[in-house]
């Protein structure tokens, strides 16, 4: 390889180009630079022929700014080229793909053309991924694309389909890629996308190869795996579920020859609900559920009698060791939707409060991309809600409300549609990387910590350990934003936990006064006191136990997951180093 400057006009874009596809590329970043300096980084080249041309094999965005400099009628010099030997494609190439990967990361389809052109000029799979830093798997993904129709690829790298939606089309045969091409393209029919698409490719629920309970190679059943080959499913659901139920039948006989006096296989789909259950041994009767569910999975819950036959057991003794009947399942004291409820809630207040504290949502973002974390792809919180009228009550709450106008502004600031849902993630409106780079960096630090606290909070997973962390740290008050409304109550319906929240807002004395009372009776209780209405003294600013930080529970029964959230965090902050500094005035960490 030598250096040398070489005229415009003896330059080209080479087949080899990695980028030497498609229209012109975006260079509006490149031209004020190109414009007063040149071209700063040598070109890779290759000579062309004996005429003094050359091929570029990567530069083609610089190339391509000088040209449009030269159609402005710019002065052009001649341009810096390394020149690499004459002939070998591969080496060209390979020489291309290093040089865009080390700036622009190119497209997954980009990647897949560059690398089948490697492998038929004689790479090995083992060699591209060493070139390149990439792992032989992730390589292998990439030359999958390959199985895709070519129209699906295109979709692919101009963003109009995801990376969700493209790995669940390579379970796909030709003709069914084809026909969800067709869906795709009539705007009044249903494109199934994303984990839709699984289920529409298989007629039904997809069923994980990794549920089977017998031998799947020896069964012989056709089964197929996605493009990152971590996902294997069965073809014909059919024949797995002949060969599921044969091998449930197989071990009941083996739970019956273990002396256990009854398998109970439940309803495809049915769900086990522990709390109608005691466990119980052999000798007093207990029994082996089999509980099928429809993805294929299947649990046996071992040693089990209904509540009611508990009950007669328990009245009728018994004294051998691992025969006594255990107490009945412990049913938590919030039910899930009222657990949602909770998370959700505590979630809108404490992206509230982050959202004033850019240095705590900075440390916050490095603390995902050094541990990782559920959300970070970059992902939104969708902030779904099992019922309706929950999504309602989060939606309209004074915190919700807080957030939104603060994101409104960051919005406006970035030059954004101040009526987009989101600032995190790219719809096809908002300008690519560079530019917006180029606002951020003429932005304030201020400001940009602003933005990084809406970032941080649209990212922000409900009902996470992070939600904890962050909220015990900025002492976040739940009365600040947060009242007892018609949703709250409809949730409510433990008695025992009622009970306590009358003694909360009321009093022990009226708590025991009560203590015969029915729910609504309860409910009514504490909706007088907390409107101060009916002859009773108002409690203000009233909160539950679950949703305060940190929070705890009524009863020794527990079951909310916050609290159990609270607890591991507290664990982490009980003992924290004492020489490490704090982040923010560089004392050293309380304990």
């Amino acid at each position: 390889m030598k250096l040398d400057f070489i005229d415009l006009g003896n330059l080209s874009i080479a087949a080899a180009n990695m980028r030497g596809k498609g229209k012109d590329p975006d260079v509006a970043d490149l031209m004020p630079s190109i414009r007063a300096r040149g071209v700063l980084v040598p070109l890779l080249v290759r000579p062309n022929c004996a005429d003094g041309h050359y091929e570029i094999v990567a530069g083609r965005r610089r190339f391509t700014a000088v040209g449009a400099v030269a159609r402005e009628g710019g002065t052009v010099r001649p341009i810096p080229c390394a020149i690499l030997d004459e002939g070998d494609d591969a080496d060209a190439l390979e020489a291309s793909m290093l040089e865009n990967l080390a700036r622009v990361q190119p497209d997954e389809v980009s990647q897949w053309e560059a690398f089948v052109a490697l492998v038929k000029a004689g790479r090995s799979v083992e060699e591209v991924a060493d070139s390149f830093g990439f792992e032989p798997r992730a390589v292998k993904r990439i030359l999958a694309l390959g199985n895709l129709l070519p129209r699906i690829r295109t979709l692919y790298r101009g963003g109009e389909i995801d990376a969700g939606t493209v790995r669940h089309l390579t379970l796909a045969s030709k003709s069914q890629q084809k026909a969800w091409l067709a869906l795709f393209d009539d705007e009044g029919a249903y494109c199934p996308t994303g984990h839709q698409l699984k289920a529409w490719l298989f007629g039904g629920t997809a069923i994980a190869a990794k549920h089977a309970l017998f031998d799947v190679a020896e069964a012989k059943l056709a089964v197929v795996s996605d493009l990152f080959g971590e996902d294997s499913f069965f073809a014909d659901g059919d024949a797995f579920w002949s060969a599921q139920m044969a091998a449930i039948e197989a071990c009941k006989a083996a739970y019956l020859e273990a002396g256990w006096s009854d398998v109970v296989v439940m309803a495809r789909g049915d769900w086990f609900r522990s709390w109608d259950y005691a466990h119980a041994g052999k000798r007093k009767g207990g029994r082996i559920y089999v509980e099928v569910r429809e993805s294929g999975e299947v649990t046996f819950h071992e040693g089990l009698v209904t509540t009611k036959e508990a009950k007669r057991l328990s009245s009728g003794g018994g004294s051998d060791e691992g025969d006594a009947v255990i107490a009945k399942a412990v049913r938590p004291e919030v039910s899930g939707p009222l657990n949602a409820y909770i998370d959700l809630h505590r979630h809108a207040a404490v992206r509230a409060d982050l959202a004033g504290h850019g240095g705590v949502a900075l440390r916050a973002m490095l603390a995902h991309v050094i541990a990782g974390a559920d959300l970070w792809r970059v992902d939104v919180e969708s902030q779904r809600a099992p019922k309706e009228d929950i999504a309602e009550s989060v939606e309209t709450s004074s915190a919700e409300t807080a957030f939104d106008l603060k994101r409104r502004a960051v919005l406006a600031v970035l030059g954004f549609d101040e009526e987009a849902p989101t600032v995190t993630g790219r719809p096809l409106n908002r300008p690519p990387f560079a530019p917006l780079f180029a606002r951020l960096l003429d932005l304030p630090d201020p400001v940009v910590l602003e933005i990084v606290a809406i970032v941080m909070g649209e990212t922000l997973q409900a009902g996470s350990e992070a939600v904890e962390m962050i909220g015990l740290h900025l002492g976040t008050d739940m009365r600040q934003h947060w009242s007892a409304d018609a949703v709250f109550f409809d949730q409510l319906r433990d008695r025992e936990v009622l009970l306590a929240i009358v003694g909360e807002v009321a009093g022990p004395e009226v708590a025991a006064a009560n203590a015969g009372e029915k729910g609504k009776a309860l409910k009514a209780i504490i909706a007088d006191c907390l409107e101060g209405a009916n002859g009773r003294a108002k409690a203000e600013l009233w909160v539950p136990q679950w949703m305060a930080f940190p929070p705890s529970a009524y009863t020794t029964r527990g079951g909310v997951g916050s609290v159990k959230s609270a607890r591991r965090v507290a664990h982490e902050l009980a003992a924290p180093a004492a020489s490490e500094p704090d982040a923010e005035d560089g004392q050293p960490l309380a304990a």
